[in-house]
């Protein structure tokens, strides 16, 4: 007698306990493994988010695509008529590597096969990887709807091995049949049977059936798979190395994200990791780079056995480890970097554009600046570039920027290749390219094609740039940097919705952005009318900002001391102030002003008071107050007098002087007469009469992370800084690391004098 089961959507997701407490009809849709759609209103749970989202893919269970499922109860039967099998011939299970481009691009990348190249280049990888050309032997569509009838007859006394080998068997039908196979009650049926008896499959039979769902193209998220997964978690400690690799495989070739199971393998590996073959670490670190996940511990065990078989790593493998370590944010020791440059330099030319992009990702992660890498980088870049894509070129030009590294031959390169296939370009790729080229202070030759082309593309992709507010924000700070302000699209960046939308939705701290560029637009583009940041976050940014850069210079000895002799020449801590001048462009400068004479003046208020500083003096020195010290205190002495004193003084101090200015560093100076000069300044020039300064100095100590490397030349984000400053009516006073680092092995005569110059000379 003839029925027809209506296939049903499956149920919420969720993990099981007794999948048979269902009805039949229920139990049919369940297990009903064709259908990847959820309920109305409820998201699919973490795993879909592995399903490629810029491919569409038919929903396989719909109704339209196939003759209705009928079955008799004698003789079950799948109907492989020629209409469903040229229907479910275009009908696509959700597996990502079922997702293919029909024509050779050089756009169409790959992100699932494209890292596993490497399996290709040892036998040995065969032993615990997934090869898909390995199946069993091709099934007739006769011989699969006998093993479905089979399933139905005898269900109660199918064995775990029979079990097991059906799932091979079925998997080898012909791929066009698997969607239809999917969706069948039969199928759904043999699922049922397989987690009814889990327990009593040994490994080889639960890895053969996973072999089946990856070949099948299971989906990723059906609840079934939680039962598997629970009973590898059981196996792992009885599994070899080969084993649990190629399960960890598996599970990443079905695209499932296995935690539990990788914890455990994870901690089973902190214990056997020296037993690792050179083929099992390379493949280890692949699954560790796409799980995201790893002890860091584990990681450096790994570290140790890289440098055991270094010299037997090919140039593949050398990208495999690079991209792994990557992806899972884990760091390579310097040595280790300059080893893996080593190899690479050896035999550039032969090194595959997809390898190379994975080692400039690991050197840009570990900030290793490999000299000849780079250069011979640079040689081969330019003539690949036009054949590599958007991405590729994207994650060369983000290396660059991120060594400092500007080499005009790849950067011209880039620029050249990038406005005829701009449209390839992802929210992401046009955000840090931008960047890139900003960051290196760099304008190619096609400037104007290269940044109309790309501030077109933003405005084409605003839908994405909505989903991730920091590409905006990104892109418009390169710009800004190369001097390009897009007025419509600073006007919705600061515009308050979208100001909440950065603040709700992405995943990053956008404060900083967003001050950053309101602060650049409301100097560098005066005529500006749109929007502006509340003056709420603008207090925050600054504060954010603030606290950051105090914290870093005052950490650093060199800033200290520069601020100490400065001090010291000009007169007192009143005559100097350490501050953020520009707040939104993220560092601090030292602030001078001078009168029409060129005379400090003593205009920070926030200075230690004059007569705290006295007080202070005194007590470390031990100067005796007497008539004659009070008298010339109360008359004053002519500045003249006092500079005199400095001059016939031989620089040294006394020791405890030296303790009493590392203890309060705003009230220190060099001498007695020092201090006394500052207090007469102040009494000279007092606040209420303050003069309007002639000139304003920003004296800035530079370091070379703020250069491009091996050059004099400032990256993007400084000379931004420099150039609002001169609109601002300030002139850099330039401390540079090349001049003052070794000055503080010299005298300290010579540093005043170093200081003294630099100071006055930029006033004239």
């Amino acid at each position: 007698m003839a029925a027809t089961l209506k296939l049903l959507q499956p149920l919420v997701y969720r993990a099981f306990c007794n999948p048979f407490a269902y009805s039949a009809t229920q139990r049919v849709a369940y297990w009903n493994v064709g259908s990847c759609t959820w309920p109305t209103g409820q998201d699919p749970p973490e795993h879909s988010s592995l399903c490629h989202p810029a491919k569409k893919v038919e929903n396989i269970c719909s109704t339209s695509s196939r003759r209705i499922l009928t079955t008799n109860s004698a003789l079950p039967s799948l109907e492989f008529s020629r209409a469903s099998a040229s229907k479910s011939s275009t009908l696509k299970p959700c597996s990502p590597r079922a997702m293919k481009v029909d024509k050779e691009d050089i756009e169409a990348f790959d992100s699932f096969e494209d890292p596993r190249v490497f399996l290709q280049l040892r036998p040995e990888y065969q032993l615990h990887s997934y090869n898909r050309s390995e199946t069993c032997q091709p099934l007739s569509v006769s011989e699969g709807e006998l093993i479905l009838h089979k399933v139905t007859v005898y269900q109660a006394n199918l064995q775990p091995q029979i079990i097991a080998d059906y799932f091979c068997k079925l998997s080898s039908l012909p791929a066009e049949q698997h969607p239809v196979l999917l969706s069948s009650a039969s199928f759904a049926l043999l699922c049922q049977l397989s987690v009814k008896n889990i327990q009593l499959f040994d490994s080889p039979d639960l890895i053969n059936i996973l072999k089946a769902f990856v070949v099948l193209g299971i989906p990723h998220s059906h609840p079934m798979l939680d039962v598997y997964e629970t009973k590898f978690c059981h196996k792992v400690w009885e599994m070899s190395l080969d084993q649990l690799l190629l399960v960890a495989d598996l599970w990443r070739y079905l695209g499932r994200k296995v935690p539990r199971f990788l914890k455990i393998f994870f901690s089973y590996l902190n214990l056997h990791w020296k037993d690792l073959s050179l083929s099992q670490l390379i493949h280890l670190i692949y699954i560790i780079g796409e799980s995201r996940q790893v002890p860091q511990d584990l990681m450096h065990k790994l570290e140790s056995l890289i440098l055991k078989y270094i010299d037997l790593i090919n140039l593949e493998e050398v990208g495999t480890i690079c991209l792994g370590f990557f992806k899972s944010s884990s760091s390579l020791s310097e040595f280790v970097m300059r080893k893996i440059g080593d190899l690479a330099c050896a035999d550039m030319q032969h090194l595959s554009s997809y390898a190379l992009v994975n080692i400039l990702k690991m050197f840009r992660f570990t900030h290793v600046d490999h000299v000849n890498f780079m250069k011979q980088f640079g040689q081969i870049a330019p003539q690949r570039i036009p054949s590599l894509g958007v991405q590729g070129v994207m994650h060369l030009t983000l290396a660059c920027s991120a060594l400092r590294i500007l080499d005009e031959g790849v950067m011209n390169a880039v620029a050249a290749s990038l406005p005829p296939r701009v449209a390839y370009c992802r929210s992401k790729d046009v955000a840090k390219i931008l960047w890139s080229f900003g960051t290196l202070n760099y304008k190619p030759p096609n400037a104007e094609e290269f940044y109309s082309s790309l501030i077109n593309e933003i405005h084409s992709k605003m839908p994405e740039f909505n989903r991730y507010p920091e590409h905006l924000l990104t892109c418009l700070l390169g710009l800004a940097f190369s001097e390009y302000f897009p007025v419509e699209l600073i006007d919705f960046a600061l515009s308050p919705g979208f100001v909440r939308l950065a603040q709700e939705r992405s995943k990053f701290e956008l404060t900083k952005e967003l001050y950053t560029l309101d602060g650049t637009v409301g100097i560098e583009c005066p005529e500006y009318r749109g929007s502006r940041l509340c003056s709420h976050l603008q207090q925050e940014g600054s504060e954010m900002l603030w606290n950051l850069a105090r914290k870093d210079m005052n950490s650093k000895p060199e800033f200290l001391e520069a601020l100490f002799l400065l001090e010291t020449v000009l007169g007192g801590p009143q005559y100097i102030k350490h501050h953020m001048i520009l707040p939104h462009t993220r560092s601090s400068d030292l602030e001078v002003q001078l009168d029409v004479n060129m005379k400090p003046l003593p205009f920070n208020r926030e200075a230690t008071p004059t007569e705290d500083v006295a007080k202070l003096r005194l007590k470390h020195v031990g100067v005796s107050l007497t008539d004659d010290l009070m008298n010339q205190l109360l008359k004053g002495k002519s500045r003249g007098h006092f500079q005199g004193e400095i001059e016939s003084e031989t620089g040294q101090q006394p020791m405890e002087l030296e303790k009493a200015a590392a203890i309060h560093l705003g009230a220190s100076l060099c001498n007695v007469a020092d201090r006394l000069g500052a207090m007469e300044m102040a009494g000279l020039c007092p606040p209420a009469r303050m003069q309007v300064p002639q000139v304003k100095l920003a004296i800035q100590l530079t370091n070379k992370n703020q250069y491009c490397y091996g050059s004099r030349n400032l990256l993007g984000l400084h000379n931004m800084k420099r150039r609002q400053l001169n609109r601002l009516g300030y002139r850099v006073v330039e401390l540079s690391h090349w001049e003052w680092l070794p000055l503080l092995k010299r005298t300290r005569f010579e540093k005043l004098a170093f200081l003294h110059e630099k100071v006055f000379t930029a006033a004239l």
